[in-house]
């Protein structure tokens, strides 16, 4: 008998495991994806140019509050959980949504899911969404590059919109994100590698984006999302802590994963946190995986040059995953207006409309900033009607992008930025060492004369 299936996703992990696993398999019949975390994703179809024969009209996408119905309508016999940073308590309340209906609950491990790559891999994951993966990734490339080899980086899929066009998508250039129409938080994770030199690739469909960024690359980057585990399989996994959220290490999905699988841990923000919390995360890591090697770091944030800060009402932007579905009530923006003197931070509620207003609402302990959401044009207008309409002095913004590419900020502007500083030894370079005199020594015998 035929398995009907429905997949539960995010715009990510969801199409890869259909792609996968399920496109041709005669056995089993994916029926519908649920959307959710991401507005507006819902309503769309997988199309048919990426299902497949099997799927002449696509699969539909639907809203996840539909999840029962589709399982009755459609005789469903198992529902796969694939997206990520949930608290374990939730997965379990989707289970038993799942398992009331009578229909299996599964979610896919790594084995079953992460490709084989022909070229070394180096994946750079995390226990929660904001711990600091764009900056280690980054770092990570620079010690590589340092080491005189060429990495590729590939961003876990942020597939938000044609998703025909959207397939493979390759970024050399500023001129190549452009051309995409991407959303902010796209840009957030494209545009900071790409401006270091490096190829970026991303998309949809992970085995085509595999083959070509392999093609071009003595070893690839996995820059994940969340704290979603790799899609390929990777030779060192680098998992990113917070000690700013002790104890998160051990309840979200599918981070603990990440935690217990790493080569290396990462402490990230060390700077910012209580000596306690320092402990607990490091009696943590003793626990779950005491064979990884411990990298401490810190995330320096430090702003471009502006207006003055002391003494203004400030309304900081930050980075949305970090402060949405991430849990952070605030971000690098905050930290570096608090640092510069702000007098106040403007809270954006009560100028906030539309579905920039349903996010205060969605995620209620977000503190006084404004999320940078862009996840298409009506919503960036959003975003900019509420900055325009905010009664302040000064604006920060702590996203990794220059925002202002994006939209038209009409109050006086400064930039936060921030980069993975390690502290004393071992660092990523001693931790990656052995690796890299390996990877060097096949790339020279790979190289003709």
């Amino acid at each position: 008998m035929r398995r009907r299936i429905v997949i539960m996703g995010a715009a990510g992990r969801d199409f890869h495991l259909f792609n996968i696993l399920f496109r041709d398999d005669p056995d089993a019949e994916v029926v519908a994806f649920t959307a959710a975390q991401i507005p507006g994703i819902d309503g769309r179809s997988y199309p048919a140019s990426l299902t497949g024969e099997r799927y002449p009209h696509g699969i539909p996408i639907r809203p996840e509050t539909e999840l029962e119905q589709l399982v009755a309508e459609h005789d469903v016999t198992e529902v796969i959980l694939a997206y990520s940073d949930l608290a374990h308590e939730t997965v379990m309340n989707i289970a038993s949504r799942v398992l009331a209906t009578g229909a299996d609950f599964r979610l896919v491990g790594p084995a079953a899911s992460m490709l084989h790559s022909a070229k070394p891999v180096v994946a750079v994951c995390a226990v929660r969404t904001g711990c600091g993966k764009s900056q280690t990734s980054r770092h990570v490339a620079r010690v590589l590059l340092d080491a005189g080899l060429t990495p590729v980086l590939i961003r876990h899929p942020m597939p938000y919109g044609d998703l025909e066009r959207m397939r493979v998508q390759r970024f050399a250039s500023l001129e190549d994100i452009d051309a995409s129409r991407p959303t902010i938080e796209e840009r957030e994770e494209y545009e900071a590698p790409v401006a270091m030199g490096m190829v970026v690739y991303a998309g949809v469909d992970y085995a085509e984006i595999l083959a070509e960024a392999q093609a071009e690359a003595d070893v690839i980057i996995w820059d994940g999302g969340n704290n979603d585990f790799p899609f390929i399989r990777p030779d060192v996994l680098v998992t990113v802590t917070d000690p700013l959220r002790p104890g998160h290490e051990r309840r979200y999905h599918p981070g603990e994963t990440n935690l217990r699988m790493a080569d290396i841990v990462v402490i990230n923000k060390l700077d910012s946190a209580e000596p306690a919390a320092v402990d607990a995360l490091l009696a943590a890591i003793e626990e779950l995986n005491p064979d990884a090697t411990v990298v401490r770091a810190t995330s320096p944030v430090t702003l471009d040059p502006g207006p003055s800060l002391e003494g203004a009402r400030v309304l900081v932007i930050e980075d949305g995953p970090t402060i949405t579905h991430g849990e952070m009530p605030y971000g690098a923006g905050t930290v570096a207006a608090r640092n510069a003197g702000a007098q106040t931070l403007v809270d954006p509620r009560p100028f906030a409309v539309g579905s920039i207003a349903d996010a205060y609402a969605t995620y209620p302990d977000i503190g006084p900033v404004l999320p940078a959401m862009g996840y298409g044009e009506e919503q960036i207008r959003e975003l900019s009607e509420t900055i325009d309409a905010a009664d302040c002095d000064v604006v920060v913004v702590g996203t990794p992008i220059d925002l202002s590419r994006v939209l038209h900020i009409h109050h006086p502007l400064r930039r936060a930025s921030y980069e993975l500083h390690e502290l004393g030894s071992p660092d990523l370079r001693e931790a990656l060492a052995r690796h890299m005199a390996s990877w060097r020594h096949t790339v020279a015998e790979r190289t003709p004369g």
